[in-house]
């Protein structure tokens, strides 16, 4: 099971809408694929017509188990899509009180991998849609994950928060004992406009290697696709997007 965690301290660059459309098409090629929402915001979660405050179970739930967690916890909480093999894990309201409730104990920072351990073999990808703060969720995100995917937008302040997630990157790294397979995408790129194609070039001039080459272009049917409560690769398989993603995850998968 390969475990993959979109994150940037910023918000509204574009980590949900990575999330759901690399599992989209993963999902559309025969894996089973698992999309875990901890934010509290819960985008993630409504982009397909979940609302966790009217379930029983989120992920709120599995940091507060008590004892030894087991696979039929965390499955109890999953939720279907509309595609058979991908699921979601969702968020809820709650996820925002971990930190004052959980910061100081022992162990807190590994309890989405140790939760994650237990289906291993449910799975063939998870993917973990961050929220832009670091915290307990943030950094049980970190811990679980081989490869962290950064979507940056193509614009001047979404490149100072990239600074600062790169160093919070750098610190969990040394506290974990663990160097972080690091992809920086960027996204939201409008060729039209000057400032996306300078932001583009500073990018890759400070970050060089980091950065994936390709480019996740502007593209409404995102939002379209959003309000279909499905994966832009399922109901646009042929939009600019979609595509940009899928060359993307070629990169992520090493072909």
């Amino acid at each position: 099971m390969k475990i993959w965690t979109v994150a940037n301290q910023k918000g509204g660059v574009g980590k949900t809408t990575t999330t759901v459309t690399l599992g989209g098409i993963l999902a559309q090629q025969g894996k089973r694929v698992l999309l875990i929402d901890t934010d509290p915001h819960a985008s993630l979660s409504y982009y397909f017509g979940t609302d966790a405050e009217e379930l029983n179970a989120s992920v709120y739930d599995i940091f507060m188990h008590d004892g030894i967690i087991t696979a039929d916890n965390v499955l109890d909480c999953l939720c279907p899509t509309k595609l058979d093999s991908l699921f979601v894990l969702p968020a809820s309201m709650a996820l925002a009180t971990l930190d004052r409730q959980m910061g100081m104990q022992n162990g807190m920072g590994l309890i989405l991998k140790k939760a994650l351990a237990t289906i291993a073999d449910e799975f063939d990808y998870v993917l973990v849609d961050c929220p832009p703060v670091l915290g307990v969720l943030m950094v049980n995100a970190l811990a679980a994950c081989e490869k962290v995917i950064v979507p940056v937008q193509t614009e001047f302040l979404a490149l100072k928060g990239l600074d600062r997630m790169i160093h919070t990157l750098d610190i969990m790294g040394r506290s974990l004992r663990k160097t972080f397979d690091t992809v920086i995408v960027p996204t939201m790129f409008d060729r039209r406009t000057k400032a996306a194609i300078l932001s583009h070039h500073k990018l890759m001039t400070d970050y060089g290697n980091k950065v994936w080459k390709g480019l996740i272009p502007v593209d409404t049917r995102f939002r379209d696709a959003s309000q279909a409560q499905s994966p832009a690769s399922v109901v646009f398989p042929k939009a600019r997007g979609v595509i940009a993603y899928g060359k993307l995850l070629q990169q992520l998968e090493g072909y």
